[in-house]
């Protein structure tokens, strides 16, 4: 049970060591501009390992039971579905359901514990493998491993890690099931911690508010989604790739052109490269050039 891509990773993984007897996925939605209707990732490649697809709309649909029960599921995985699984699903399975999920638990338990991970300039995360049980991220814990952010990392860097290391530890965990073997830790509800979903307003850089490296690290978690933007002359710039340097300022005044140094509430960032609204990628150096910004000017103005 799964549907971006991390699902479908695994799914592919998983498809050439065991029986992968169907895949339920999020429905088709539609995308960009002209609302194009498009399948989830995992349902792409189920499809193209001919594996059966099911996706329901709502898990508590009688028809779900029936159609997991008809395949004679034994094990359920589930990689970012993205709903809470209802009790009459976990119970269905053999060896029940277990999930992978991209935090150290019970630190950030929801819907996107690597951004929060990055957003909160964390040096560390990691990956748990639990069993599901009623309840957002609360099952005892079979696997974790943990794994290092540097400095330079984005998300896009965390996930292609976490597909990597996941798809083992998933085979990992099976195997455990498989041998009689596997061992549940219960999470220590004391140290639990959410990381809820993100919004389109997640991605708004306050430079009155945030530090040189909380502008940096934004930066970093939400170049995927919904990406990371200021407001200039009442519109939009998306800023791709940013980094902490040395500075200091009123914040949002440009400290320097080339490259473009704007200064934080402390500290002030580089920001090497940017989306205008209705422009194409450049530089930070190419955005201020062009509009002919100036040293000691507020760029929030």
């Amino acid at each position: 049970m799964g549907s971006p891509p991390i699902a479908a990773e695994e799914l592919e993984l998983l498809a050439g060591q065991h029986e992968i007897c169907g895949v339920v996925c999020q429905p088709d939605k539609p995308v960009g501009r002209h609302a194009v209707l498009t399948a989830p990732e995992s349902k792409v490649t189920a499809t193209a390992l001919g594996i059966p697809v099911f996706q329901p709309d709502n898990l508590k649909d009688e028809r779900v039971i029936q159609w997991i029960s008809g395949h004679c599921a034994q094990l359920i995985v589930v990689v970012a579905y993205g709903k809470i699984l209802p009790r009459a699903l976990l119970e269905l399975p053999r060896y029940g359901c277990i999930n992978l999920h991209a935090s150290l638990l019970p630190k950030y338990r929801g819907a996107a514990p690597l951004q929060h991970a990055l957003l909160n300039g964390d040096s560390e995360t990691g990956l748990s493998i639990m069993k599901l049980v009623e309840g957002m991220d609360t099952g005892p814990v079979l696997l974790q491993r943990s794994m290092p952010i540097g400095e330079e990392d984005d998300i896009d860097d965390l996930f292609r890690r976490a597909a990597q290391l996941g798809g083992q530890m998933i085979l990992k965990a099976i195997q455990k099931i498989e041998q009689g073997t596997a061992q549940y830790t219960e999470q220590d509800e004391s140290l639990a911690s959410y990381a809820p979903a993100l919004t389109k307003n997640s991605g708004w850089l306050d430079f009155t508010g945030m530090a040189d490296l909380s502008v940096s690290c934004a930066v970093r978690a939400l170049c995927r989604w919904p990406v990371a933007y200021f407001l200039h002359e009442q519109s939009h710039v998306k800023v791709h790739k940013a980094k902490a340097v040395g500075g200091s300022g009123l914040p949002g005044e440009v400290l320097q052109i080339n490259p473009l140094i704007v200064a934080c509430k402390q500290g002030a960032v580089r920001i090497d490269s940017v989306t205008p609204e209705g422009r194409k990628t450049m530089s930070g150096t190419q955005y201020a050039t062009g509009l002919r910004i100036k040293k000691g000017q507020n760029i929030l103005g």
